[in-house]
């Protein structure tokens, strides 16, 4: 049961958010009236020096908020020539860059419901996605992914989506109305169709690795909170300059890409691509302050040797998380930059549930997800029977939530909110946690990534700690592979930095030498080249596992 919204709704609707809890977080200082698409307007269209400022630089682009506004205006103004109805979902398919958030505005001013779909989705998940949110309109570039747009509709039309309508964006970042059969668009934006910020105005998918993605109901009000969390915890201000580089159309994407830069009043530098070496380019020539990346991309960052040559001293910040935070490496980062590492504790579906702040004690920054947040009345659960077990503190739990930075629910998935909510109303997230005596929530590991061997659970977050502090070690993603003795064995498969070799003998005498329990040490390395990632930018543990699995048969 989701106490956030009226009632479940099916297929054809959406849920709707409760208007007494909307009243109280308001009351309460934690949602506003504005959606981001108004904020962007008001930034845009006040007097002063605001709308000349740069609000969005992709690559060659550099928007003004003036500029941005009209872009958000002209996707609308597309969106509305369709002629269809409020509430008709538009999926929305494009590489991170100044197009995304436009359309994201427009689809918000015209009343259309987006369906945010990651650039590198293949063609089954794009389709299936399609399907379940029943998108008929597609916004997406000339040229996707190497093919023309034609040839995308027509393998998508092959799997059983309905495409009826199709925006194509042109080099500019703004939809080619020729191109889009819509040369005659001059509707204007209706203030009754405007989605406000507590009505469901996204759908996006979410970025597991194994099973076909659930759509996450989003709305404005509980990202502009986590937003504002953010801010408070990163004293961030309109002169910080934001480089977020996870996929847009996901939680961590959505909140450092799409909502933070305009809460602030800031400029948000995004990437179409992601790469360690142009993310560190950026961050010199653009005079980063904030960066925002998952834990995998700082790794990478630091891998690389263009680290050692850029002048990375302006970042002040660096917000992190979406996987375990590896403490060798968190504090490496901090030294070479001389910027502060800070985390949040949360999900997709749930927002946030704790966080570090700069007023934290480094000890507490990189070995802890934080001080849990009382606004979202977070309670620990039993692993096993499911019930609130206050008396766990301190030991194994799964946490849960409820306020105002949870999602509505999954659309369309009554067996999947089963799962996500308790009876009585808190959101479950997929992790065991303690809670140390200084209330501070520590993760142990995902209750889907533990390994157990003999009977004895093992972390497979912590053993992917101790592996990727090896001096060789580039990336590692820990996985168990089938034991006919013990039931499951830790399997590590690695990526080494150039010219490194490295075998298991010399791996496992280098965690004998950390102290590592001999039971958590690997039972069979594998060497890549490149440890495979899902569109999120974590690691995609599902193709890891089948990875191990095809080696052993030959």
């Amino acid at each position: 049961m989701n106490p956030l919204v009226m009632t479940p709704a099916g297929r054809g609707g959406l849920p709707v958010i409760r208007p007494e809890l909307v009243s109280t977080y308001q009351a309460a200082g934690w949602w506003g009236s504005d959606s981001l698409a108004q904020i962007v307007a008001d930034r845009a269209r006040r007097p002063g020096p605001d709308a000349d400022r740069v609000a969005l630089v992709s690559g060659a682009l550099r928007w003004t908020w003036w500029d941005y506004d009209q872009a958000g205006d002209r996707y609308a103004q597309a969106l509305l020539a369709l002629g269809r109805p409020r509430g008709t979902r538009v999926a929305v398919l494009l590489p991170d860059g100044n197009a995304v958030h436009a359309a994201l505005v427009g689809c918000v001013r015209s009343g259309h419901l987006a369906v945010g779909i990651g650039h590198r989705a293949g063609d089954a998940e794009i389709a299936y996605l399609l399907d379940k949110t029943a998108a008929t309109v597609l916004v997406v570039t000339a040229v996707h992914r190497g093919r023309p747009v034609a040839v995308l509709v027509e393998d998508l039309v092959a799997r059983g989506a309905r495409i009826e309508t199709v925006i194509v964006v042109g080099a500019d970042d703004l939809p080619d109305l020729v191109a889009s059969g819509l040369t005659g668009a001059t509707a204007t934006a209706d203030p009754d169709r405007a989605f406000g910020p507590s009505e469901v105005s996204m759908l996006n998918s979410t970025s597991g690795t194994t099973g076909r993605p659930k759509c996450v109901t989003q709305f404005d009000n509980r990202w502009l909170r986590f937003a504002d969390l953010a801010a408070d915890a990163g004293r961030l201000t309109a002169d910080d300059v934001v480089l977020a580089v996870v996929p847009a159309p996901f939680g961590f994407g959505l909140w450092t890409q799409h909502f933070l830069g305009p809460r602030l009043g800031a400029p948000t530098v995004v990437m179409p691509r992601f790469s360690a070496d142009e993310m560190i380019r950026l961050i010199e020539s653009e005079r980063v302050t904030l960066l925002c990346c998952v834990t995998t991309q700082f790794r990478m960052m630091l891998n690389s040797p263009l680290a050692d040559t850029t002048d990375l001293s302006s970042l002040r910040v660096m917000f992190t998380g979406g996987e375990a935070v590896p403490v060798d490496r968190a504090a490496e980062f901090e030294r070479r930059t001389g910027a502060t590492l800070l985390q949040f504790y949360g999900s997709n579906e749930a927002g946030g549930i704790s966080l570090t702040t700069l007023d934290d004690p480094q000890d507490k920054r990189l070995t802890t997800s934080g001080r849990l947040l009382p606004e979202m009345e977070p309670r620990l659960f039993d692993p096993d029977g499911g019930a609130a077990t206050p008396e766990l503190v301190g030991s194994g739990a799964v946490p849960g939530g409820r306020g105002p930075t949870t999602c509505a629910g999954y659309f369309d998935d009554e067996g999947a909110n089963e799962q996500l909510f308790t009876s009585d109303g808190w959101m479950l997230l997929g992790d065991l946690v303690r809670v140390d005596a200084d209330g501070y929530l520590v993760v142990v590991g995902r209750t889907s990534d533990i390994i157990i061997r003999g009977g004895k659970n093992i972390s497979a977050g912590e053993v992917e700690n101790h592996i990727e502090s090896h001096p060789l070690v580039a990336l590692v993603a820990v996985v168990p592979e089938a034991d006919p003795v013990f039931g499951e064995r830790v399997c590590a498969v690695v990526s080494l930095l150039p010219g490194a070799d490295l075998d298991l003998e010399r791996l496992t005498a280098y965690l004998d030498t950390r102290g590592v329990s001999r039971e958590w040490w690997p039972e069979r390395l594998v060497v890549v080249d490149e440890i495979p990632r899902s569109s999120g930018g974590k690691i995609a543990k599902g193709q890891v596992r089948e990875l191990v699995q095809g080696a052993a048969s030959h």
